[in-house]
Order: structure tokens, then sequence, then C-alpha cells
């Protein structure tokens, strides 16, 4: 309440003070008022947008919920009008914070088919039992209830992995077992990384927002290490944290990043560890899996991939492995990339035959790195 109202005095103040000492110049004509009045201007302009970040944060804390219901029981009493009002201009600072237009780019909609998109994935052995397991939990516990000591299943997961392995992918699909099984009321999963969720100033207010439309869905943070690093780090883990605990039954929350660094950032606060109970771990695909990624990306958009093409692959795949650059499956969709561009070359070149239009050949594919 504290912050609303302070935010509010000052803001009316900003506006008032300046046209105050205007209208005194105009009706006294001594320049002395003129003179302050445009000081006092540029002083609004300087101080308005900070003023403003402390009325935005004490209306969301005060007066309103996740949908912009009040909190406050007076606030019924409001006309609609005012209450129209008042939600208009949380609508206003929602979108100076996060825009609509960023919203929408990374609102996903989860797997539609999550099982059968589970079976589909190449490797990820321990990854698919772990998900099965999750999943016969929730079974259980909607057919069966929570009877004698079982106790409720904590919902927040850390997913460990290099670049590449399909944590992503893995997140939409179980944000599809987890609406399946009525575990969230919406097929949605919300895709930021660390990065994104720090904000400066309104660092607090962004994690809150982003954590609050990821209400009834998943919020999935990638590369969630690098929310502990920089000035704003430490705010932005605590007032996730809390979310989270606040918030348990009504989101779930799935951090996901490389395996040492996220386990830095778990040490960093003891209130992770407390809140998460599924920690799923990404294997790096061996390289059959990865010729497997390889031909199947292909012949989703229409090549066969012929042996010799595969064993330059192989070879390659090698050299990659090297490279701090090494993606897994982003490493197999960028090597196909520059062989459809090589095999289009030489299809033009008349290097290759009309029937192998659409093979990929041993040509095609270059056996060694350009590092």
């Amino acid at each position: 309440m504290k912050k609303y109202i302070t935010g509010l005095i000052l803001n009316i103040l900003l506006i008032l003070i300046p046209i105050g000492l205007l209208a005194a110049g105009v009706m006294t004509g001594q320049n002395i008022f003129y003179k302050l009045g445009i000081i006092s201007c540029v002083i609004a302009l300087m101080l308005m947008k900070q003023f403003d970040f402390l009325l935005a944060e004490g209306r969301q804390e005060v007066e309103y919920d996740e949908f912009g219901r009040s909190k406050r029981k007076n606030i019924k009493t409001l006309s609609k009008k005012e209450q129209d009002a008042i939600d208009l201009q949380k609508l206003t600072d929602m979108e100076r914070i996060l825009s609509t237009s960023q919203l929408k780019k990374m609102t996903k909609q989860g797997s539609k088919n999550p099982d059968e998109d589970l079976k589909k994935l190449t490797g990820l052995y321990p990854v698919k039992q772990k998900v099965k397991e999750i999943e016969a939990r929730y079974k259980f516990e909607q057919m069966h209830g929570r009877h004698g000591k079982i106790p409720a299943t904590c919902r927040h997961m850390v997913f460990y992995g290099n670049p590449g392995t399909g944590k992503t992918t893995v997140a939409r699909i179980i944000t599809g077992i987890l609406y399946k099984n009525k575990v969230i009321k919406k097929n949605k999963c919300i895709e930021v990384d660390g990065n994104f969720l720090k904000a400066g100033e309104e660092t607090a207010t962004k994690v809150k927002l982003l954590t609050q439309l990821s209400f009834d869905g998943v919020l999935f943070i990638d590369e969630a290490y690098t929310l502990a690093d920089g000035l704003y780090g430490k705010e932005a883990v605590a007032t996730l944290i809390k979310e989270m605990e606040d918030n348990k039954e009504r989101f779930v929350c799935i951090l996901a990043g490389y395996t040492k660094e996220m386990d830095k950032m778990l040490d960093s606060n003891t209130g992770f560890k407390s809140r998460i109970k599924e920690y799923i771990n990404f294997p790096d695909y061996t390289t059959e899996e990865m010729k497997a990624i390889f031909t199947n990306m292909a012949n989703d958009i229409g090549f066969i991939v012929t042996s010799e093409a595969l064993d330059n692959f192989e070879i390659r795949l090698v050299k990659e492995k090297q490279l701090k650059t090494y993606g897994n499956a982003r490493t197999a969709r960028n090597l196909l990339d520059e062989a459809i561009d090589k095999h289009t070359l030489n299809y033009a070149e008349e290097k290759i035959s009309e029937e192998d239009k659409f093979k990929l050949l041993g040509i095609d594919v270059n056996a060694s790195t350009h590092k």
C-alpha cells in the first residue's frame, strides 16, 4: 500500500509543480517562475520513469492478482468505469515491461500428442523413462488420489544437458502430459532464457509478471543459470523462488541449462532445492543417434541420404565434437543446411544427375570443418 500511495503522490506532484510555476509566471509576469517551471519540467521528465515504476509495482502488489482482479475488498465498491480505468492502467504497465508481441512470440503450445511425440524422439532413453515415471505418478494421483503417507507431487523441475539435446522439445511434451492429466488447465508453455527475466530496477516486477502469465501452464527458463549473474541476478532468483513457493499449485517452472552451471546456481540459494523434486539429465547423442537425426531431418524435407553421405557426416562429426560450438541436434541441423546448399550448387553445375536431384550424396557432405 505504501509504495502505491507514494508513487501516486509523487506522480501527481511531478505534474502539478511545473504547471503551478508556469501559471505563476503567466499571472505575475516574472521570469523567475518561467525558469523554475522549465527546470522543474526537466527534473520531472528525469524522475517520472522511476516514480512510475514505483506506482506500477505498488499497484501490482496491492490491488491486483494475476488476472487483474482486486485483492482489496474496498475496491469492489468502485464503479465498473473506475475498475476498467484501473485495469487499463495495469495493462499499460504490463505493456511497458513486457510487450504483447514479445509475449506472443514466447508463448508456445504444448504437445497435442505427448505420448506419441515422446516415442518419436531419437535416443534420450533415460529422459523418456523419467518422463514416463512422472506421468505415471500424475495418473495414479488422478485415479486414486493421495492416500496414507504418499506426499503431493512436486511440480517444478530442472533439466540438465548440453545444447541441442532436446530440452525445449521435452518441455513442450511434458506440458502436453500435464495438460492431459489435468495438472494444468492450459496446454501452454512460456519459453524464455534467464537473461530475459532481468530488467534492471524492474526485475522483480518482470519476474512476477512472467510467472503470473504462466499460471495454469508451464514457464520454461532455458540457460537458467544466467539468472544468478549480474547486479540484478539475486533479485531475480529471490523473486522466482518466492513465486515458485507461493504459487506452486498454479504453474510449473522448468529450469534448464548446463549441468555444472545449473548446480552452481541451485547451490547459490537453498530455496531452490526445497522447491524442486524432479531433476532430469539429458545426455549427448551418440554417433549413431546423430546419424539418425541427420537422416530424419533430411527425410522430413524430402531428401534421401545415401550411405556415402552418412560416411562423410560421421567423419565430420568427430571433428565437430571437438569444437566449443558443438550442439548435438543443432549441429546436425547446421550440417544438413550446409549439405543442401552444396547439393543445390552441385546440381546446378550438373555434377548430379536428374535422378539424384533429391538425394544427398557423398560430394554434398563436407568431411572437414571450416575452423
